[in-house]
């Protein structure tokens, strides 16, 4: 991101008040913030409430890839994330015409690729779990399968690969053998993360307390993800895997997201990429429109970006199944770059804010940026 004298000067006149249309865009391009969206933010959403989907009574609702990326497109973010299985026929195989289909829709509406997810949970062969299941025949499958997206990541483009390993925990105590199914995890991680390095792709694990394992998902935490990260990059003898923090899945266990920024940067553990949204704590994953929960929190994750360097993308990861996708998108953009906007000006504000934290007195810090929360 950009933070010179000159363009954090711009905060306190072209960006002062409320952004929203073309000053969202013109603060994304001025300070060098990457905004991406996830492909099923475009699309159609089901739930165990609503098995048909919630747009299945629209026909003129359509969930193709192609519609998803036109609506990133209308939404006005510039990146997109995929998940691998988009560009894989039912038999596991590549589906070319799919790569060319989309490339082409890219193109056409200038959105650029950003991360690919890895999915090893949709199909009920994964059920037990995917690089982590009993099977060491599944385990390779699963391995296979995200192999092949590395691949498809660095043909479509991408910048960096994730592994969110849903099916991968338990939902009972004494279920599974916790010490072993760790070290399958790492395993499997070591050799993703060799294979995203050997390809120039950033590589990260995605954390989350649970769901759809009702227990726990093997990395729980950014803390037991960062774990992972520093044991693979041991054996690999160089830093190259990371994490990807979800802001939702923060509030889900409880975690203060900005300490997380300052843990990983602390242990050289590298931020691949961000999920954005919203989630309350001891929740589900509720994925609604990011800034709708306590704007405290979100600023100063925001602020914690911009004060640890990250330099990457930011994408929405949200659900939002009962408003539109288009405005649900912009929403969430909308409200982060504002929130944005508030942690550049506490970022501009930084000697006084940190001569106010010395004090130890969270008063003296209230008082350095009480006014920008509010009104900035």
């Amino acid at each position: 991101m950009n933070f010179s004298n000159d363009k954090l000067a711009l905060l306190n006149s072209k960006y002062s008040g409320y952004l929203e249309g073309s000053l969202v865009d013109d603060l994304m391009a001025d300070f060098g913030i990457n905004f991406a969206a996830g492909h099923w933010c475009a699309g159609e959403f089901f739930d165990r409430f609503c098995t048909v989907g919630y747009n299945s009574d629209n026909p003129d609702f359509k969930d193709d890839i192609v519609s998803q990326i036109e609506r990133v497109a209308q939404a006005r973010i510039k990146g997109i994330e995929f998940h691998e299985v988009v560009f894989l026929n039912p038999d596991g195989t590549t589906n070319t015409a799919q790569i060319q289909t989309v490339k082409d829709a890219l193109a056409k509406h200038g959105v650029v690729p950003t991360n690919m997810n890895m999915n090893t949970w949709t199909n009920p062969k994964y059920k037990f779990g995917g690089v982590t299941h009993p099977d060491e025949g599944i385990r390779k499958d699963a391995l296979a399968q995200i192999h092949k997206g590395i691949e498809l990541a660095k043909e479509i483009g991408c910048v960096s690969c994730n592994l969110w390993p849903g099916s991968d925990g338990w939902d009972y105590h004494f279920e599974v053998d916790y010490g072993q199914r760790l070290r399958w995890y790492i395993d499997a991680n070591t050799e993703i993360a060799e294979h995203c390095d050997r390809l120039g792709l950033k590589f990260g694990n995605e954390s989350k307390q649970k769901e759809p394992r009702e227990g726990n998902m093997i990395i729980n935490t950014v803390a037991k993800a960062a774990c992972v990260a520093v044991e693979v990059n041991r054996n690999l003898g160089k830093t190259v895997m990371g994490v990807v923090i979800d802001y939702g899945h923060e509030q889900m266990v409880g975690n203060t997201p900005a300490d997380s920024l300052y843990l990983l940067k602390t242990l050289n553990v590298p931020i691949a990429n961000f999920h954005i949204n919203g989630a309350k704590f001891n929740s589900n994953d509720e994925d609604r429109i990011a800034g709708t929960d306590d704007i405290w929190r979100l600023v100063e994750f925001c602020y914690a970006a911009i004060d640890t360097g990250y330099d990457g993308w930011f994408g929405e990861d949200q659900f939002t199944y009962r408003t539109e996708q288009v405005e649900s998108m912009v929403l969430s953009r909308e409200f982060f770059a504002n929130c944005m906007k508030k942690a550049l000006k506490i970022y501009a504000e930084r000697g006084s804010l940190v001569a106010a934290q010395n004090t130890g007195d969270a008063g003296r810090v209230i008082q350095v940026v009480k006014k920008i929360i509010y009104n900035g």
